[in-house]
């Protein structure tokens, strides 16, 4: 290598601006270049673009790239994932980030206008992204349809908002009508309806934005692709270049003749074209490649070339350009393109639109991961691949044995493809590919398929066979032994029966097989193969009716995978009183305040702060054992590595390692798996995350490592008391019932996955110990109290400042104090400031999450479904220490009741104490897992009284003025209005029994509905919680300035902190500006949780600014006709102070735990949701059809927001109750830890019909008589939950199966699947747990 001249010149455009960087590092990404490096003349960091997750899994750093073809003089522009960009793969190419689309300082873009406008972010961390996708969809379509646009979006993922208003946005680019349909009635769900129970006086308002206001798209004001670029690539001289690293170089060869020179000097170099294969190999597996070869240019690679026989398509295409070409080829040609069809299909929802763009065909091949949609399509349809090296040509077939990397039939390391051939299918060939995921876009496959079979010509008799199968082994796998056997056999039940049997004896998953989900794995191979073989008969039967009989009609649907639609819906509130002052903006649908900064990147998020001069990087070392002893910890070979300069350990404490329980550095002992040891600070994180690896710790594993909450019951591990209600006599009501039933439930975890990883900014100061942070969280005081502890300095010597989070969902309310006393104990013992990220793996792992629970019930009732008796325990999975578990459990306790009035009720909880990270705050705190198994007994008592359980649900719930279990009064009468209205506008007993008559003729697909109540509480049942403080300054201008204790996380808690100070001071918005949330400021803040952030924020803020009215109204009143300004200039005049604290004292709540009664909360917040599913009970996925809520915000400070709140809530509980799965191994590690493992719900799992309305009410205890949304819509996703066991109920009935069993969440494609018990589910081998250890297992 060192024979090899100096590195060439990177030349690329970024935002319109030419970059020249004269020593690229092949290692570097775009993003990490963009960040950290200067790439504009002015010098500034470009930090819209994000880092999400570093995999290319989220969407949060997507940029447009552009490039010239100078084959057909084309400008291509894609999406692109700044993560898995190497900055050398750029040369000749245009770069466009979100501040090259737009900025507040030149002009906004009509994306990013309309981005905010119609309220598409919350907590803006992933808008750049969004605007980026939608922009480059715009820059190719100017008037894309409503399916572009949902297309586009499938790559980004939001954990705010719920994605509705995002697609709202995109659409407003369409030309295309997007009027409501709703589905069945044929009728306009604004039309004036008979039965509604809404209040003729009130008028309600749809309308959440203006479209007048929105600038017009004009495609000729966008920036010209640079002509330099065009130059470039014309360029008839161009020559291999060279770009050299410090550890690696970067060769770009321009001729197929260099290319093959290259690999034969250089043949374990990968060849680099999209770096989706290879970059994450690099970042995760820690892989290592001294040389790189990306041959970008290369003509012979994209090719496209029809024959008589089929196609060849050269290697070099993107997946979305080999999609466009089959798309071409078969707009021209249907008959002979069936595996066309077959993988054209598959391309729509593998990966995500950025993924698909960067990733080639050649590379997909070739690096042939076991989870592959495509191989499995294209060895089923005998495509062959053609290589060439320095030694000649040859073609590779496609099938088997390359799959499977056999030596033989291998690729050679000096070997490169150039192109694909796809042969024609023949009129009696048929091949069909298939796949199921944990959901339907972007997501690896669980298990696919490609099949295909060739028939004697005019018969249904098997010429040849194929299957082949992802996901099963670690490689592709061919059921080639199966496919021999059933040659000359005829295409029929018994050949079926047969195919089953011998693909589960040929294709054989250990039980402890990787992954996990064996059985469920066993039963997709052979649900798939009936697929394929009813789709075969379909196709026999369209040759020749006459002589192939037509699969039966209950059988059709089976086939057919659910559609993508583009999602719609309506939005109702109340409207503004006409008569309210047009300067008043209380109960006006305002856009957040932060909403054009987050569109444009412009919004400064911690991470985005500028580094401070002898910055350091921080990177930690967790532990790899649940439970053990530290024998030694060995540093040395991490302080030699480059740029170290400090490794910080427990040792290097100066005040407590131990504060309120909570362990800041493992000292002695690790008790979980991802506990902090030590730390490693260097000048860049890639430095010390490299300097991490060189920690040497010796372990001497303790014994009982507890993972479960099971093992925790066996071994009485607890992290607190049990906590009891209980009413009426118990005992006595068991034996005076009809019948009674028992139960277990199981709920497991959930992870935040807030978009923005915790991230802290520790800077020491030189005076007087001072430390000042700068952090996203949702509780500073708890940050300083933490950081006050660890430096053992007082606490007025700790400044934390908080401007805004990238989501935080109640992970950010204690975690931050941890990690802000680990960086602040490194910012002192290194006297630098320290910049401290959690990567996407170490967050997953290190702050854990919602806490599993485990519920068992007893419950006695009447025949006629009236509950008379409920004995319920609850345990929940608190983790190695105690967090926030007591209180959860405590609200475990409180919430159990839900809407139910039982008049003889027990319920207990306890908080077990286990091996694991511990378990935190979450959205709805405790309440999200409670009513699982609250809905699970009613459901079970529905069942065994014959009625359906929202009868059941009607004959229950509290229906007067009551008390709860607690002894606290409430007025359920908004509850009773939201049940009733939801059940009349969704049509839902209508729609039942449409979804029954749909039951009856299909077999295979199954239609649930349900309809859930709620009654959630907000604040906390202590008193002093639910204080709060704010600072309020006028200025001599008139202009205000405001300060208070809450922190934006998204939930626009700001923006109605300045609707209700323009209120108050009765001026317009705009005069109010918001300072960032600090310990300096408003000491001794609470938390911002329990959805009482406005709540207790405004009546602080409505204070300060009573007060100073009340100092001003002896100015107003001498000149009432005089301005604000003038009333304010007279005041400091007068010496009257224009600075005032407003002070809130709080909710008065209170909970006595030994009289098991008390004022618990100071309101309730009620709701109902109904939603209708469909589920496919061959491979267990389901498609979530329409979804109506119906949310009790008494009067709204900004409907738009809590619109916002309440959506953006039920989807992220949606994922909770159906595809959000974290797994455990055994001995307690997290396997889920990215986007690649965890998935939550993107665009195409939200309602196809997805209705909001805000039911209005009173709640005079409350400001403006409003109630706290941000947590209440969680649960209403368990309407998603429901709707999907009554799907599956419905099918296990059909098959004479008891229609109770196991409600259990999530509600994986796994557990929907294996509840539908039939005739495959049966055929699988199982094995006795007894012989061997799973992969994962349950926690809960």
């Amino acid at each position: 290598m060192t024979s090899i001249s100096d590195s060439d010149e990177l030349i690329f455009f970024v935002n319109g601006k030419k970059v020249i960087e004269k020593n690229p590092d092949p290692e570097t990404n775009l993003l990490f270049y963009q960040q950290q490096h200067i790439v504009t003349h002015n010098e500034v960091r470009l930090t819209g673009t994000k880092y999400g997750c570093g995999s290319g899994g989220c969407g949060a750093c997507t940029v447009m790239v552009s490039r010239y073809n100078p084959q057909n003089k084309k400008i291509h522009h894609y999406p692109a994932t700044a993560c898995l960009v190497p900055i050398c793969s750029l040369y000749g190419a245009a770069v466009t980030t979100v501040e090259g689309v737009g900025s507040i300082k030149k002009r906004v873009h009509p994306v990013q206008e309309r981005l905010a406008k119609c309220h598409g972010t919350q907590c803006g961390f992933c808008s750049p992204g969004m605007v980026m996708s939608i922009y480059t969809l715009l820059r190719n379509h100017p008037e894309p349809t409503p399916a572009q646009i949902t297309e586009a979006l499938g790559g980004n993922l939001c954990r705010c908002t719920g994605y509705r208003p995002i697609v709202e946005s995109g659409k407003t680019f369409s030309p295309e009508s997007t009027v409501c349909q709703m589905k069945g009635s044929g009728k306009c769900c604004l039309d004036p309806d008979e039965r509604s129970s809404v209040s003729g006086e009130e008028k309600i308002c749809t309308k959440l934005y203006n479209k007048d206001e929105f600038q017009p798209l004009d495609p000729s004001q966008e920036p010209i692709f640079p002509p330099e670029l065009i130059r470039m690539a014309e360029d008839p001289n161009k020559r291999r270049l060279t770009f050299k690293g410090k550890r690696t170089i970067w060769f770009t060869p321009v001729t197929l003749t260099d290319l093959l020179e290259l690999k034969a000097s250089y043949p374990k170099a990968p060849l680099i074209m999209g770096n989706t294969a290879v970059g994450p190999s690099i970042k995760f597996k820690d892989e290592f490649h001294p040389v790189f070869i990306s041959p970008l240019w290369l003509p012979e690679l994209f090719i496209v070339v029809s024959t008589d026989d089929g196609v060849t398509i050269g290697a070099g295409h993107s997946l979305e350009q080999f999609r466009d070409n089959l798309n071409f080829l078969i707009s021209n040609e249907t008959k002979k393109t069936k595996t066309f069809s077959a993988l054209q299909h598959h391309l729509r929802t593998l990966a995500g639109p950025q993924i698909r763009n960067m990733a080639t065909l050649g590379g997909h091949i070739a690096s042939r991961p076991n989870f592959s949609d495509l191989n499995p399509i294209l060895a089923a349809g005998n495509a062959t691949i053609n290589v060439r090296s320095k030694e000649g040509n040859r073609q590779i077939p496609l099938n088997g044995p390359f799959l499977e990397k056999s030596p033989e039939a291998d690729l050679k390391q000096e070997e490169v493809i150039l192109s694909v051939n796809i042969p024609y299918t023949t009129q009696w060939h048929f091949v069909s590919g298939f796949r199921m995921a944990q959901r339907q876009e972007n997501a690896f496959a669980i298990v696919n398929a490609g099949m295909s079979v060739k028939f004697e010509e005019g018969t249904n008799r098997i010429n040849d066979l194929q299957m082949f199968f992802g996901s099963v082994s670690p490689t592709i796998v061919s059921a080639s032994q199966t496919s021999k056997k059933l040659i000359g056999r005829q295409w029929d039940d018994q050949m079926l029966s047969d195919a089953c049997q011998w693909v589960l004896e040929e294709i054989q998953i250990p039980p402890a097989a990787e992954g996990g989900m064996v059985e469920y794995r066993r039963t997709l191979i052979i649900s798939m193969l009936f697929k394929f073989y009813l789709k075969v008969r379909l196709w026999l039967n369209q040759m020749d009716p006459q002589k192939f009989p037509d699969i039966p009609e209950k059988f059709v649907s089976a086939l057919d995978d659910f559609p993508i639609e583009t999602p719609q819906g309506v939005q109702m509130f109340q409207c503004v009183d006409p008569k309210q002052p047009q300067q008043d903006p209380v109960g006006r649908p305002v856009m957040h305040q932060s909403a054009i900064k987050h569109a444009t990147g412009e919004a400064v998020f911690v991470d985005d702060i500028q580094p401070i001069d002898q910055e350091l990087a921080l990177a930690v070392v967790t532990s790899t054992r649940a439970h053990a002893k530290i024998i030694s910890l060995d540093v040395s070979e991490a302080l030699e590595c480059p740029g170290v300069v400090d490794v910080i350990t427990a040792e290097d404490v100066p005040g407590e390692n131990n504060h309120n329980g909570e362990i800041f550095y493992a000292h002695s002992e690790v008790i979980c798996v991802g506990q902090i040891v030590c730390a490693v600070a260097a000048d860049t994180y890639i430095h010390a995350k490299e300097a991490c690896k060189r920690v040497k710790i010796a372990y001497e594993d303790i014994e009982p490592a507890i993972i479960t909450i099971e093992q925790a019951l066996e071994h009485n591990s607890f992290l607190s008391s049990e906590k009891k209600i209980e009413q009426g006599n118990v005992e006595h009501a068991f034996k005076h019932v009809d019948q009674v039933i028992e139960g277990v439930v199981h709920v497991e975890g959930q992870e935040h996955f807030y978009m923005e990883t915790q991230t802290i900014l520790a800077i020491p100061q030189t005076e007087d110990k001072e430390m000042v942070l700068h952090l996203g969280t949702q509780f500073p005081t708890h940050v300083q109290e933490f950081v006050s502890a660890a430096l053992k300095v007082p606490r007025n010597r700790i400044a934390c400042h908080m401007k805004r989070a990238g989501g935080a969902f109640g992970g950010k309310v204690t975690k931050p104090a941890l990690l802000g006393a680990v960086a602040a104990v490194a910012a002192n013992k290194t006297g630098r400031p320290i910049r401290f990220i959690l990567a996407r793996g170490d967050d997953m792992l290190i702050t854990a999450g919602r806490h599993p629970l485990l519920g068992k019930y007893k419950i006695g009732f009447m025949n006629n479904g009236e509950i008379k008796a409920a004995d319920v325990e609850y345990y929940i999975n608190g983790g190695c220490t105690p967090d926030e578990s007591e209180l959860v459990i405590e609200f475990v306790v409180l919430k159990s009741e839900n809407v139910y009035y039982i008049p003889n009720f027990r319920c207990r909880g306890r908080a077990c104490k286990t091996n694991l990270p511990s378990n935190t705050a979450f959205r709805g705190f405790g309440f999200p897992q409670t009513t699982v198994v609250v809905e699970a007994y009613i459901t079970a008592v529905a069942s065994k009284c014959n009625l359906l359980p929202e009868e059941v649900k009607e004959i229950n719930m509290y229906k007067r003025t009551s008390k709860t279990a607690y002894k606290q009064t409430f007025n359920p009468e908004p509850l009773r209005r939201c049940w009733k209205e939801c059940l009349e506008k969704s049509s839902f007993y209508d729609r039942k029994q449409a979804a029954e008559e749909f039951n009856k003729k299909n077999y295979w697909k199954k239609r649930g509905l349900a309809v859930t109540p709620m009654k959630f509480s907000n604040a906390v049942p202590t008193a002093f919680f639910n204080q709060a403080a704010a600072l309020v300054h006028i200025f001599l201008d008139g202009s205000v300035l405001l300060s208070h204790g809450g922190c934006e996380l998204g939930q626009g808690l700001y923006t109605k902190m300045i609707q209700v100070a323009s209120r108050e001071l009765n001026i317009p918005a705009s005069y109010v500006h918001l300072v960032d949330t600090s310990t300096v400021t408003v000491p001794n803040a609470l938390f911002t949780a329990g959805s009482m952030g406005a709540d207790v924020n405004g009546k602080a803020v409505q204070n300060a600014c009573q007060i100073l009215m009340d100092r001003l109204h002896p100015v107003i009143r001498k000149n009432p006709k005089g301005k604000w300004k003038e009333w304010v200039a007279k005041a400091f005049e007068e010496s009257i102070s224009l600075s005032a604290t407003g002070y809130f004292k709080g909710y008065q709540t209170n909970m006595d735990w030994e009289k098991e009664e008390g004022d618990a909360y100071p309101y309730y917040v009620y709701g109902t949701a109904c939603s209708e599913v469909e589920v496919d009970c061959l491979t267990g996925a389901h498609k979530l059809l329409r979804t109506d809520i119906f949310m009790d915000a008494a009067f709204s400070i900004n409907p738009a927001l809590d619109i916002g709140q309440v959506e953006g809530a039920f989807i992220q509980g949606m994922g909770f109750y159906t595809i959000e799965e974290l797994k455990y191994s055994p001995k307690g590690v997290l396997y889920s830890r990215g986007p690649d493992d965890y998935k939550i719900p993107t665009v195409t799992e939200i309602p196809e019909q997805f209705n909001v309305t805000l039911v209005h009410s009173h709640n005079p205890i409350a400001i403006y008589s409003s109630k706290g949304l941000g947590e209440a819509g969680m649960f209403l996703g368990s309407s998603v939950l429901l709707a999907i066991y009554d799907a599956v109920a419905a099918a296990r009935k059909e098959r004479g199966l008891s229609d109770i069993f196991p409600m259990n969440s999530p509600a994986t494609p796994e557990v929907i699947r294996m509840n539908c018990t039939d005739k495959f589910t049966d055929m699988i081998p199982r094995d006795d747990p007894s012989t061997f250890t799973p992969w994962s297992i349950h926690v809960s």
